[in-house]
């Protein structure tokens, strides 16, 4: 991504903005783990969208000065020791050539810069990136935002952020393509090589090799590799169970790249076969989700999304036997059949309400869950909403019964 992306997302910005208004942005710290390590650190998102920086301990502030828009990064001040130790700090230079923000200070004079900044320029209210509303934004300690609190109006600007980050540039929607291609390469690494008996974490471990092969350095989110019954779980990701002859494996899993984040589902026998009912609810599901892709296009409700899925389930799941009623659709589908992806796996903005948009990225993703039968099926896909309907972004993934069996039997 080229310093003009994030410059143009600044733009976008300073339109929010209004004479006497700031945007403080931080970039975030990794939280401490134990002794002397920390987790590993990532950027927090709005921050990174704004400036294409991300190391820890960073703060981007935008500032109206004479109805025109200003603004400065504070970066870590260099130190010698520690550089020796976990790495140097960003040096000025190449923040400017990363951000193409010309303007750099120190974090150390954060409260002064803010102070002189509010001061020459008649600055009353501070927007900060605050998602949970009950508590500090990320980057400030209770203590400190209650500062700032009695000194200048706090203003939450998380969610205009989330109306701009709907909306996907075209280089966006490439890296999580190739987010995308990579995950394909773990899924079919996980189809060719998952046995009977191994254990779930053994089939998790080759998706994790494949992504680690092409230099992934971190996952969309922690991978759901789920046999049998644990795939009636939605979240399960233990993945420390046997698999069983005639077990299916719910595979929801996703690679990151540069950031931007694939988030795939797909479902297969252990043994490579499906039994006759296995195939037949896949199936099922399948159809679902083929008949939420054709539907959507702009000006559709999002909602509607899930309400075309659950006709169709009502529909085939009478046809079946497994219920009597449209209520008891409920029972063996209960989550909704879309969210936004993109920086964020569950990216922030408008997700099950308001109307599609052209540039939106959004998984389609339906699933039925039968406890009682220990069968577990989703199969989920990555969309981008164009002119008059939606482009497949995980297309070449293979989800059909028989192209499973066949890529399983080496063919």
């Amino acid at each position: 991504m080229d310093s003009k992306f994030f410059a143009d997302n600044r733009k976008k910005l300073s339109k929010i903005l209004n004479k006497g208004e700031m945007a403080v942005l931080f970039s975030g710290k990794a939280p401490k783990k134990l002794g002397d390590e920390s987790y590993p650190f990532t950027p927090l998102r709005n921050f990174y969208y704004m400036t294409g920086l991300d190391r820890q301990d960073m703060v981007y502030i935008m500032y109206m000065s004479e109805d025109s828009p200003r603004d400065i990064v504070l970066i870590e001040p260099y130190d010698e020791k520690k550089a020796k130790w976990t790495g140097a700090a960003m040096l000025p230079h190449q923040v400017k050539e990363i951000s193409g923000i010309e303007q750099i200070g120190y974090n150390n004079d954060l409260d002064d810069i803010i102070k002189k900044i509010a001061k020459e320029n008649n600055i009353s209210t501070v927007y900060m990136d605050i998602e949970d509303n009950e508590k500090a934004p990320e980057g400030l300690s209770e203590g400190e935002y209650n500062a700032y609190m009695e000194i200048y109006n706090i203003a939450n600007i998380h969610d205009a952020l989330g109306e701009m980050r709907m909306i996907k540039e075209d280089c966006e929607a490439e890296y999580i393509k190739k987010a995308i291609e990579i995950t394909k390469d773990g899924i079919y690494a996980m189809m060719k090589n998952a046995k009977v008996g191994m254990y779930e974490y053994e089939i998790e471990a080759f998706f994790d090799y494949e992504l680690k092969r092409q230099g992934v350095r971190d996952f969309a989110f922690k991978s759901i590799v789920a046999s049998g019954h644990n795939g009636t779980v939605l979240h399960y990701s233990e993945n420390n169970c046997r698999t069983n002859d005639n077990d299916l494996v719910l595979c929801d899993v996703g690679a990151q790249y540069k950031y931007y984040n694939g988030d795939i589902t797909r479902t297969f026998p252990v043994s490579g076969k499906f039994t006759q009912r296995q195939k037949q609810i896949y199936n099922i599901v399948l159809e679902g989700q083929q008949r939420v892709i054709a539907s959507i296009k702009p000006g559709v409700e999002f909602k509607k999304l899930n309400d075309i899925l659950k006709k169709h389930y009502a529909l085939k799941l009478k046809e079946i036997g497994i219920i009597s009623s449209d209520e008891e659709v409920s029972k063996y589908y209960y989550h909704n059949v879309s969210h936004s992806l993109g920086l964020e796996t569950h990216d922030i903005g408008r997700g099950k309400e308001g109307l599609i948009k052209k540039g939106m990225i959004f998984t389609v993703e339906p699933g039925l869950y039968i406890a009682e039968e220990n069968i577990g099926i989703r199969i989920e896909d990555n969309v981008m909403v164009t002119d008059k309907g939606c482009e497949v972004l995980s297309a070449d993934i293979i989800k059909t019964a028989e192209d499973i069996e066949q890529l399983m039997a080496g063919k």
